[in-house]
């Protein structure tokens, strides 16, 4: 009997595996595997989404134009180019639609964010891996790998999971150097934990160039990860490209309100940047201080830490202990980092409680 069947480069996706937020007899965790904000979202954001409960029978507006113009304003760009989905997932994924298909290539840095290898073979795309300089984005690398075939560049910049960050000249390069029917997409999901010095310049890239599409999120810093609410900003063409195959009502109403209070809440951004900043400078020192124990912390402009365990205790291992102890962190073998553990920037006592944790695990081995 015959069944349908799915399309080859669909079935060679590794699905996505999110982080653990229980064990596995169910036990809550602390859970610092997803990057998610611990001060939650400002109280504004919170009002604007108990508000919106009231329009529940109703579509929303297809075109977020409210948010649009808010993050326009905000930013100094122009509303027309800018482009909501359900997260900046989805943002990314109507690029690698729109913009590549079977026999096309789409590059990516090896320890890249694991959606876009999802994003090139959903549409029958080849994805191209280049090789990593420590951990980070290698732009030599990636340009020896363009080719005719080539259409889309991912970056994360700051990157995921890794937390290195390319400089302002390094991304201007890249695209300097890129032929122009490749489409370069520079992922700012974490560019708010940036202090105004690291700024890569993306948004003023995608203002003049042709072929740069940057995206951004509200999941990160601005606490509304449950929500998935995502933007990008390029030209007017590439826009009505991923315009043609967006979902209609793709972001709820709901989503856009507590997205547009989010937007204006300065303040919790700025305290959420100053608290990140502390502890994530304070958890990396205590890793580091563990160096006699084969640990190696890769310095971040992230809301998380990759630690490399370099000893005799394996991240693997490490990762089972901690879950043990009630910790929940990101080990990922499916991107080849074996050896590491990404670590969420939690509150203090969630951080220390983490730390403590891990000299309790190293000091045990021995």
């Amino acid at each position: 009997m015959s069944t349908p069947k799915p399309k080859d480069w669909i079935m060679g996706i590794a699905p996505y595996v999110p982080g653990k937020s229980s064990g596995d007899d169910g036990k809550k965790l602390v859970k610092l595997s997803a990057n998610e904000n611990p001060l939650g979202c400002s109280p504004e954001a919170t009002a604007a989404l108990n508000a919106a409960s009231a329009f529940v029978d109703r579509y929303p507006d297809p075109g977020s134009t409210k948010l649009r113009e808010a993050i326009a304003a905000k930013y100094d760009l122009d509303p027309a180019r800018i482009i909501c989905g359900t997260g900046s997932d989805e943002v990314l994924h109507l690029a690698a639609n729109a913009f590549s298909g079977p026999g096309d290539e789409i590059i990516y840095v090896r320890y890249g964010f694991a959606v876009y290898d999802i994003a090139a073979r959903r549409y029958g795309g080849t994805p191209v891996i280049a090789d990593d300089k420590d951990y980070g984005t290698d732009v030599d690398a990636i340009l020896a790998k363009v080719n005719d075939q080539t259409r889309v560049v991912f970056i994360a910049n700051p990157n995921n999971p890794t937390g290195t960050f390319s400089s302002r000249e390094e991304i201007a390069r890249l695209q300097a150097e890129l032929p122009g029917h490749v489409l370069l997409v520079l992922d700012g999901a974490y560019a708010e934990y940036l202090v105004a010095d690291e700024d890569d310049g993306a948004l003023g890239l995608a203002e003049t160039k042709a072929n740069v599409l940057v995206t951004r999120t509200f999941s990160k810093i601005h606490g509304l990860a449950a929500e998935r609410i995502g933007w990008g900003y390029a030209s007017a063409e590439i826009i009505d490209a991923m315009n043609r195959i967006r979902l209609p009502f793709n972001v709820t109403t709901a989503g856009q309100q507590a997205a547009l209070a989010a937007l204006a809440a300065d303040d919790f951004v700025a305290a959420s940047r100053k608290h990140n900043a502390k502890w994530r400078q304070w958890l990396s020192e205590e890793c580091s201080a563990l160096g006699n124990h084969g640990l190696r912390v890769i310095p971040s402009h992230t809301n998380f830490l990759l630690v490399l365990f370099e000893g005799e205790v394996t991240a693997e291992q490490a990762n089972a202990a901690l879950l043990d102890k009630g910790y929940a962190v990101r080990w990922l073998p499916g991107q080849g980092l074996v050896n590491g553990l990404r670590m969420t920037i939690g509150t203090e006592l969630e951080t220390r409680g983490l730390a403590k944790a891990l000299r309790e695990i190293l000091a045990d081995a021995g």
